[in-house]
């Protein structure tokens, strides 16, 4: 009785370890969860020399000139 559920619990333990199913999509999630915190990273801060700063700044500048060129 006892060989019995030892072999089928050392069966079922050694298929566990080898199933490799969800791995891929765990992978996919905690890829999906770096790039989401790195976006927010970048685009948190409005200040002069971060990434949404300097383009807020260049589309202004673009603005201005635009208005400045049209009657």
């Amino acid at each position: 009785m006892f060989t019995q559920m030892y072999i089928k619990t050392s069966t079922f333990l050694a298929t566990y370890k080898n199933d490799e199913s969800g791995v891929t999509a765990i992978e996919y999630g905690l890829i999906g969860v770096a790039m989401a915190t790195l976006l927010g990273v970048v685009f948190s801060s409005t200040a002069t020399g971060s990434l949404l700063g300097t383009l807020t700044s260049a589309f202004d500048g673009i603005t201005t000139a635009i208005g400045d060129v049209t009657p």
